[in-house]
Parts: structure tokens; C-alpha cells; sequence
């Protein structure tokens, strides 16, 4: 599923982020990888012949080693995912803004727990909004189900993520992944690395953003190991909620298809490359504006997982920002005529029985306010 590291040394060399070291080789698996080349083809020549993109591969790779032989180090790469992120912003939104970041002390990690809208734009706003206000960029969670393939897991470690195992099977492989990623995110904070997790596995397609006291509990494993309560060992990891507004999420309308296809006929297909197409479509796709709210560090007691999500939520319902959109949605009629067209629009591209499910997610937000 991922490439493996082959040294015992490291208790982390599975899941974590490559080191410094370790880009130029993982740089060089990346041009080499067939399937990584015919997809930027497929993409960039996707109105040309199969023996076009073939005769365009050994270029493509030529192109590549000589763009990406100076990225030697995660701040290179970090720069570079930088300039491509302010491109997209610049097309697809009418502008990002942040609050709360004030408050937080640029020399303290903390660990950044979002609502999570959009597999990619979600940490990369979260880590645009840190590095533009002098604060270090996160280690980032993410799941194994998105790294099917080798080239997805060298992207990501090399743009500092780790890597969630949600495909572990039987009661001892599945304690043991947990044990791993728990001491993980502990010896990042400790070691002056600030994490972004989501509050819940997968993105909330109904605009319910609700904590699993799952992940707080995977949070306090290393903590048991420690003999350390619930409580305390909770306070020690500077937990900021953290709630990211989109105007328009991109993926909306297949959002709403897949939460009708669960609802009436009790599952849903996923296509293959069904996760990467939605990648794809948060990044492009029509955003609006954004807003992503920093909350406070958490600092009270809270003796179990359960009363912890209740003041996560809390924070993240305080301060999403909610649009006329969304106001719309939930049945306030005193918006802009232009907001009730663009919103027309959307619901004019889904069929009827479909229709509901994307009010909904809109409309959440508004109902779960304080």
C-alpha cells in the first residue's frame, strides 16, 4: 500500500513524514512510477492520443528530475505546495480569512482537532493561516484508505503527513497501530510539532460537524501507557478546535448523491478513484469564501472522551462562519437575490428525491449553533 522504510531503529518509520534525507530518494520513486507519470498525462494531455501521452512520458520524467532536484528538504517542498496553493486560492475563492490565531503562542505545538469539509484543502488552509502568521505548519493525519496507491503515500509523506493504519485487522494489529500513532502525536507535540487531525473519519457530507470520542480516546492510549489520568493527560496535548468554512464546499452535489444512494438503498459504491476525484474537486472547484476560526486552547478538566467532544463541538459550532447560503438554507429568505440563484442552480443539477440532502448540509450549521 505504501512504501517501507527497512531499519528498526525508528518505532515511527512507518507512518511518519520523511525526513530530510529521505526526499531525494522518495523524490526519485515518484518519477520513476509509471502510474504517477500516465496520470499527470491523463491530465495535462487529456484531449490527445494514447501514443501521444506515451511519446510525452520520457520527457515528462526529464521535466520533473530537473524542476524537483532542488527540493532537498520538507521546507523546499513546503514553499513550492505554498506557491500552487496561493494559485488555487487566488482562482477558486473570494478569500480566505482567519481568527484566533492571535491567541495561540507561535512557539507552543498544539493539536489542531478541524471539522473536516474537504480531504486536502482542510490542513492546507489550516497550515496556510499558521505559516502566513509566523507559526510552524502541522504534521498532518491522514487516513491509508487515500494511499492506495505507492505514488499517493510519497505525496503526502513528503508534504508531512502521517499516515493513519484504518486498514488494520484483528484486535492485536489494530491495538498496536493505535499504540503507534498515539505515542506518535504525543512525541510530535513534545518534540515542537504541531498536529491537524480531523474530529471524525471522513468528511462530514451532511454539514454535521460532530467529534468521535473515539479519536480522543486513541489520543489517551500512550497516556494509559504512561499511568497518566484521562484529565491530565488531555491537558498536556494543548487541544485547539479548530472550524473551517467553506461558502460553497466543491463537492456538494456528489455529497448530497451519496448520502440519498446510503438512505435508499441502504449502501454506496465507491468508484476506485472515487477519493482522488474528490481531491481533485476540492482543490478546483468553486470555494467562495472561507473562513477558518482558531478556538481556545483547552485547558478545563474533562474526566472522559464523551465530555471532551462536547467542548470541541461547542467550539466549532461558536465559531463556523456562517454565509447567507447557509441561512438560506435553513429557511431565512432575507438574502441576496444572487445567493438565492446560485443556490437554485445547485439544487437544479440534482434530481428531486436528491434535492433535500443538499439543504441539509447547508442548513446544519445554522442548526447547530449555540
Amino acid at each position: 500500500m505504501y512504501y517501507k522504510m527497512t531499519t528498526n531503529s525508528d518505532p515511527f518509520i512507518e507512518i511518519r513524514p520523511y525526513n530530510d534525507d529521505e526526499i531525494p530518494a522518495a523524490i526519485d520513486r515518484l518519477v520513476n512510477d509509471e502510474e504517477f507519470i500516465s496520470a499527470i498525462l491523463k491530465h495535462r494531455f487529456s484531449n490527445h492520443s494514447g501514443w501521444f501521452r506515451t511519446l510525452m512520458s520520457p520527457m515528462v520524467k526529464v521535466y520533473l528530475k530537473m524542476k524537483w532536484s532542488k527540493l532537498n528538504s520538507v521546507e523546499a517542498i513546503q514553499i513550492e505546495v505554498k506557491k500552487y496553493l496561493e494559485q488555487t486560492l487566488k482562482t477558486t475563492t473570494k478569500g480566505v480569512t482567519y481568527s484566533g490565531l492571535d491567541n495561540l503562542d507561535p512557539n507552543q505545538a498544539y493539536l489542531f482537532i478541524s471539522n473536516h469539509r474537504d480531504i486536502a484543502m482542510d490542513p492546507a488552509l489550516v497550515n496556510y493561516g499558521l505559516f502566513k502568521s509566523g507559526h510552524k505548519t502541522v504534521r498532518i493525519a491522514i487516513g491509508d484508505n487515500l494511499l492506495k496507491k505507492p505514488c499517493a503515500s510519497e505525496l503526502m509523506r513528503l508534504n508531512k503527513s502521517f499516515i493513519v493504519k484504518r486498514s488494520a485487522k484483528g484486535p492485536r494489529e489494530m491495538m498496536k497501530a493505535l499504540g503507534t500513532l498515539s505515542a506518535y502525536i504525543k512525541h510530535s507535540l513534545d518534540t515542537g510539532h504541531s498536529i491537524w487531525i480531523a474530529q471524525k473519519e471522513g468528511r462530514a457530507k451532511d454539514g454535521n460537524d460532530f467529534t468521535d470520542p473515539a479519536i480522543l480516546k486513541m489520543f489517551h492510549v500512550e497516556g494509559r501507557k504512561q499511568k497518566t489520568s484521562f484529565s491530565d493527560y488531555i491537558k498536556t496535548l494543548k487541544i485547539v478546535p479548530v472550524a473551517i468554512s467553506y461558502e460553497h464546499d466543491p463537492c456538494d452535489l456528489a455529497k448530497a448523491t451519496e448520502l440519498h444512494a446510503k438512505e435508499s438503498l441502504g449502501r454506496y459504491e465507491k468508484g476506485e478513484f472515487e477519493d482522488i476525484q474528490s481531491i481533485i474537486q476540492g482543490i478546483i472547484g468553486d470555494k467562495g469564501h472561507v473562513h477558518v476560526a482558531f478556538g481556545d486552547v483547552i485547558e478545563q478538566d474533562f474526566e472522559t472522551p464523551e465530555q471532551l467532544a462536547q467542548e470541541i463541538d461547542r467550539q466549532i459550532h461558536a465559531n463556523y462562519k456562517l454565509f447567507p447560503i447557509n441561512e438560506l438554507a435553513a429557511g431565512n429568505e432575507q438574502v441576496d437575490e444572487q445567493v438565492k440563484a446560485d443556490f437554485a442552480a445547485k439544487l437544479n443539477a440534482l434530481p428531486q428525491e436528491v434535492q433535500p440532502y443538499l439543504v441539509a448540509s447547508y442548513a446544519n450549521p445554522v442548526k447547530n449553533r449555540p
